[in-house]
């Protein structure tokens, strides 16, 4: 074929071929209409939780002198804070507080839901309900309901120890105040975490039991080999947020100070040391140090625990 029969005859099939439609740019809608959606909580998150944050982490910058007023110091009030004997004593009784009180709190809450899970309890709705019930009682109004019962004097330890012929140890004393504290804290948190596992459980396909029963698997290997891995990621979400909120610690050891004033100081916790900093001691900026140390000790050891259980879960 000539040249010229090959330019002529290439207008009439670029004449012939049907023209193609530009496509839509769906994308960007479909991204506004998610950024919409979105954009609530980022304000919400801006205004309740980035911008507190940031103005803490500026105050903590500065001092109060009585002379020369507010002046710059750069990171003074944290050289001050890591230096604080009080602020590492209550950091290092909540960390004791983490190593004890959540594995018990998590492991009741797993043997709960497991327990759910099994179907042979006679009445689960009941258990459920009698388990998270503690969960919907206010903490303050807890620890006040453990703090009497708890009492030598008038009460219900007390009067047992009277009905026995013997003196029991007393809880809200400085051996037993923070077992008392943990006791608190696990009987009110134990039904929610049992929800969270629970609600993992619920998503094992049933095929697997079934494959497992014609295995000849008994309940108990079903647990350890089917429904043990299936919960994990639900455990350490769990783990993350009591580990959260130990070192947020508050308001059971600050009622139990009006309980036992000479055992809870008001440095008893971290949270409360920054608490009574602020508005009983008037020193707001180093509060705020040490409230930004305090975020950035449970941010590290929250980050840990997430980080080794993603390789341990990597390398089963």
């Amino acid at each position: 074929m000539s040249t010229s029969q090959r330019t002529t005859s290439s207008p009439a099939r670029s004449r012939s071929a049907p023209a193609t439609r530009r496509p839509r740019n769906r994308g960007a809608r479909h991204g506004g209409w998610g950024f919409a959606f979105f954009a609530p909580f980022l304000v919400v998150f801006v205004i309740g939780v980035a911008a507190p944050l940031g103005y803490a982490a500026y105050l903590s910058l500065f001092q109060d002198r009585l002379i020369g007023g507010t002046v710059f110091v750069g990171l003074e009030n944290y050289r001050r804070a890591l230096g604080d004997e009080l602020f590492r004593a209550g950091l290092w009784r909540v960390l004791m507080f983490l190593l004890v009180q959540v594995p018990v709190m998590l492991g009741l809450a797993l043997l709960a839901a497991l327990a759910v899970d099994s179907g042979r309890l006679r009445r689960p709705g009941l258990f459920r309900i009698g388990v998270f019930v503690p969960y919907a009682v206010p903490a303050v109004v807890a620890s006040l309901m453990w703090g009497y019962l708890y009492g030598d004097r008038f009460g219900l330890a007390g009067q047992i120890g009277d009905f026995l012929g013997t003196k029991l140890p007393d809880l809200l004393g400085p051996d037993w105040m923070l077992a008392s504290i943990g006791n608190v804290v696990t009987w009110q948190y134990t039904g929610y975490n049992m929800l969270i596992l629970y609600a993992a459980l619920r998503t094992v396909p049933t095929e697997l039991y079934e494959a497992a029963a014609l295995d000849g698997a008994g309940e108990f290997r079903k647990a350890w080999s089917i429904k043990l891995p299936a919960v994990r990621p639900a455990l350490v979400l769990a783990t993350v947020f009591s580990i959260i909120g130990t070192f947020q610690l508050f308001n059971e050891p600050n009622v139990m100070q009006s309980l036992a004033p000479n055992v809870v100081s008001t440095s008893y916790t971290p949270n409360m040391y920054a608490y009574n900093l602020a508005f009983n001691g008037q020193q707001f900026n180093y509060s705020a140090a040490v409230a930004v140390v305090l975020g950035g000790v449970t941010a590290v050891i929250a980050y840990a625990v997430q980080l080794r259980s993603m390789r341990k879960g990597q390398g089963a």
